[in-house]
């Protein structure tokens, strides 16, 4: 009888993680309602783990990027991919903006309400979106001011604009780049090891975020705007499974109950921390695993997070009506699509400002109805609440894309696609990091 030597796979113990979470969430939120003064004192736990995510953003994209483009031959797919990715993003910002437009019409969540008491809370949203600027400042702010500095301010699309120039430089030494992309390929899987590393206090981060946002609010503000609220949530979920859904059934022949599975952890991540951006490093390496090309990934998915805000545009526009009749001061209609039409655009420049939501609220309103603005007090209760669904949103927009242009381009293997939808190829969540190449154009790659 011939003895079985084979190693038998490493238990894989991160549910245990993504279970605390829950429990640390739940947790919160009792302290925050029994015990409001120790809930207030223990926010900032939150805020350092956030902090932390966001320190591995720019690594994380830096080097996929580098990788993705450096190691491609064809210089010309990137240029597609990435004007694919900008068309559907602008096209997906305005179905969005019209569904929000709906919602509010027909609800009219504001209708009645008193806001004089919150008026006090706009100044510093009204602060933040002048100091984010406008369009134009949105533009200038990809050029870093040096090339190292890309690196080290934290915002995502001067870590982009560099990471391109540096893959096609690398591209275009041909062999003697292959050095330089084996030392980014090091250090990408270095960087996904401390990722995970940093996930483990996503519970610690979770209780003290939950804790202090119900010891700040109260469960009162909560149920006193629980009809914007549900709607609100009610209108992402129709979109994500209407039509995201459909769009990649249609396009792709995947379903968005499958890939919503797929990408549970990280949803689950998104609303303990109530930021997409804490899963923008998985979201990366999970659609490198389910067969999307890394070159594909390395454009869609940091563009998206800048340009592609599905739930961001459903925010503002239901906000603004809710604000609206809160204020007795009801849009028409001209005015409606006027206004919401330029907070989209705003929203690109206030992106990467703490309450980004609300500081673009407060600046579309102060600029065309600043007699609102007063009742932009009304939202910051719950925006913390509301910013859990936008949040999730907007990744789920993200990855759908990705899926979309990967299969436009050709660049997604769509048979990989459904076996690691299917579960047949489970996700490594020990490394967040596949050793072997797995997209269709893997003969593009240069060997390590």
């Amino acid at each position: 009888m011939t003895s079985d030597t084979t190693t038998p796979p490493r238990r894989d113990r991160t549910h245990w993680l993504y279970l605390a979470v829950i429990v640390a969430v739940v947790a919160g939120v009792l302290v925050g309602w029994l015990a409001p003064g120790f809930g207030k004192s223990v926010g900032e736990l939150g805020t350092i783990f956030v902090n932390l995510i966001k320190m591995m953003i720019t690594p994380v994209i830096f080097c996929t990027i580098v990788l993705g483009i450096g190691s491609v031959r064809a210089a010309a797919r990137v240029g597609r991919v990435g004007g694919l990715a900008i068309g559907y993003f602008l096209v997906m910002s305005t179905v969005a903006l019209g569904i929000g437009l709906a919602v509010g019409n027909l609800l009219h969540p504001g209708s009645g309400l008193n806001v004089a008491a919150h008026a006090k809370e706009v100044t510093k949203y009204a602060t933040d979106a002048k100091a984010a600027g406008g369009t134009w400042q949105f533009f200038e702010d990809i050029v870093p001011t040096t090339l190292l500095s890309s690196l080290t301010s934290g915002k995502v699309l001067q870590a982009l604009f560099v990471a391109l120039l540096a893959g096609f430089a690398i591209q275009a030494m041909g062999t003697a780049g292959e050095p330089i992309l084996r030392g980014v390929a090091s250090i990408q899987k270095m960087v996904f090891r401390i990722l995970t590393m940093i996930l483990w206090l996503a519970p610690i981060g979770a209780f003290g975020a939950m804790a202090n946002v119900v010891a700040r609010t109260g469960l009162d503000a909560v149920k006193q705007l629980a009809l914007l609220m549900v709607a609100f949530y009610l209108t992402c979920v129709v979109f994500i499974f209407g039509v995201l859904g459909l769009l990649l059934r249609v396009v792709a022949g995947n379903s968005i109950f499958k890939l919503v599975r797929y990408l549970a952890r990280e949803y689950l991540l998104i609303f303990a921390t109530s930021s997409s951006e804490s899963a923008l490093p998985r979201l990366i390496a999970k659609m490198e695993h389910a067969g999307v090309d890394r070159t594909t990934v390395g454009v869609v998915v940091p563009t998206g997070y800048s340009f592609n805000l599905d739930g961001t545009a459903i925010y503002l526009t239901m906000a603004t009506l809710f604000v609206a009749d809160a204020m007795g001061k009801p849009l028409a209609w001209h005015e409606q699509i006027g206004l919401l039409l330029f907070m989209i655009v705003a929203s690109k420049g206030a992106a990467g400002v703490t309450g980004a939501g609300l500081a673009t609220l407060a600046g579309g309103l102060q600029s065309h109805r600043p007699e609102l603005l007063d009742g932009v007090g009304l939202i910051v209760g719950i925006d913390r609440f509301m910013s859990e669904a936008r949040a999730l949103t907007n990744f789920s927009g993200n990855a759908v894309a990705t899926l979309l242009v990967g299969t436009w381009t050709h660049t997604v293997d769509a048979d990989r696609v459904r076996a690691v939808l299917d579960r047949e190829i489970p996700f490594d969540e020990r490394t967040m990091v596949d050793d072997e190449p797995v997209g269709p154009h893997d003969k593009d790659l240069v060997p390590a």
